[in-house]
């Protein structure tokens, strides 16, 4: 129920001519390209009068990357703008040759391309002045998390993994069933059909933990079983929480996999950011209570901005299908059960939509489902994000039947030996919903009801 971030580089374009001269003088002192710095690195220099460049000027007619851009002090980005603007910059400050003193020399020039990466949310934490310079002369980026899945990006992610055994220098060569298990492991992190996850950096931590795994058999060749061994030990910590996760709700009965009951339902959900998210199981419940002048739909949990805006959503729902029957002074609130990690994004509707109607007409939920999905106003079940990580879950959970959004059909990604053990209805609607999970015996003309408004 989180959506991910992306990388930004921007990129400061600077043409350039001649050479960097550094020249020690007799007397100690040094010439950079014609400026004579009064402190110098001489031999018979004190200590602390030595002058070390840092890093602007040792990128001088080169290029200078700084990753995580905006973590930098405003101070410090006010002056890495002077040395863009200017072309030149004292070299000033402490080293770790020094005695303690401070070093102050003129401005030394420091030319330079600028390359510079932060996360989307973090660009706006950037000094104004010196995003505007880069915008202004230069590019900014938004970075690919995916690739298309073909045959020659497929390829590259062999040369990947052949890559990664060599500089480890201590696993064994990948058989071909791993590569190909790997690529496949690259389709089900891109979250996205027809993709290829471009986060090598998290699988190349497969591959090395999967090499780890055939260090230990003594195996010539890294295989597919390695990998899936691999995966059980090195699993994130968004992965290990969820199994704790989905343990204890089971052992406490807080997640109810068999029977029926009134205004209780699975939903799904993802804990983590960006890619390091896994899927879990969120119990929801409704409860319907005499209320005061106006009938309200409240909801507890912690809830996000965008979860809170998909209750209301959904109140739009409850009051088509049952206007006449909650007006009259009832309040229906709504509880995500133990969600002390807060709840953020729309994912929950059909959930939320499918407990509040549940307990409203007193219709069992049958509880062997599961299920996910965002919710228009006028009934549509929307696309969601995190799908295979949410399958999964379900699957962990010892859920038979899961409910997706039709339109994420082509995101699933999952195993086929564990797709055996699950029954995946994909849906358009929330009377689809409804007639799926629902235990409508007796109360048919509650469901003929919906399915009327439906077509009006």
């Amino acid at each position: 129920m989180k959506l991910t971030t992306s990388k930004i580089f921007n990129v400061e374009k600077v043409h350039y001519k001649g050479k960097l001269y550094n020249v020690t003088t007799s007397s100690g002192n040094v010439f950079v390209n014609g400026v004579l710095c009064s402190n110098s690195g001489g031999l018979g220099t004190p200590a602390n009068e030595r002058v070390v460049a840092g890093m602007i000027h040792k990128s001088h007619m080169g290029v200078l990357f700084i990753d995580e851009i905006s973590t930098l002090a405003p101070a410090t980005q006010q002056d890495l703008l002077t040395a863009l603007q200017e072309g030149k910059y004292a070299i000033t400050g402490q080293s770790e040759r020094s005695a303690g003193a401070m070093v102050r020399t003129e401005p030394v020039p420091c030319q330079f391309i600028l390359v510079a990466a932060g996360n989307v949310e973090t660009v706006q934490h950037m000094h104004p002045a010196l995003r505007s310079r880069i915008r202004g002369y230069g590019y900014e980026v938004f970075m690919n998390e995916t690739m298309l899945d073909t045959p020659e990006n497929r390829s590259k992610i062999a040369v990947f993994v052949a890559q990664e055994v060599v500089k480890d220098k201590k696993i064994p060569h990948f058989a071909k069933d791993a590569v190909d298990y790997i690529i496949e492991e690259a389709r089900r992190r891109a979250n996205r059909k027809g993709h290829l996850s471009l986060m090598f950096r998290d699988l190349g931590g497969l591959v090395r933990a999967a090499g780890d795994v055939a260090v230990e058999d003594r195996a010539e060749f890294v295989t597919k079983d390695h990998i899936i061994r691999a995966k059980k030990i090195a699993r994130t910590l968004e992965q290990q929480i969820s199994d704790k996760f989905i343990e204890r709700k089971k052992e406490y009965e807080v997640i109810i996999v068999t029977g029926k009951k009134v205004g209780r339902v699975n939903g799904l959900a993802v804990i983590g950011s960006g890619i390091n998210y896994s899927g879990i199981v969120l119990p929801i419940e409704a409860e319907v209570t005499p209320g005061g002048k106006e009938s309200q739909i409240l909801a507890t949990g912690k809830l996000g901005e965008i979860a809170k805006e998909a209750i209301t959503n959904v109140s739009a729902i409850i009051k088509k299908y049952f206007g006449e029957d909650i007006k009259e002074s009832r309040d229906i609130y709504v509880q995500f059960l133990q969600t002390y990690e807060g709840v953020e994004g729309d994912s929950a509707s059909i959930a939320v939509a499918t407990t509040i109607i549940s307990a409203l007409k007193k219709v069992p939920i049958k509880q062997d489902y599961a299920m996910t999905g965002s919710l228009s106003v006028r009934g549509e079940v929307l696309p969601i994000g995190g799908v295979s990580a949410k399958i999964e879950a379900a699957i962990a959970a010892g859920i038979k039947n899961v409910i997706v959004p039709k339109t994420n059909l082509k995101d699933i990604i999952v195993d086929a030996d564990q797709l055996k053990s699950i029954r995946i209805i994909p849906v358009n609607n929330i009377t689809e919903v409804l007639k799926e999970v629902l235990d409508w015996k007796g109360k048919e003309d509650i469901l003929k009801r919906i399915e009327t408004t439906n077509k009006e």
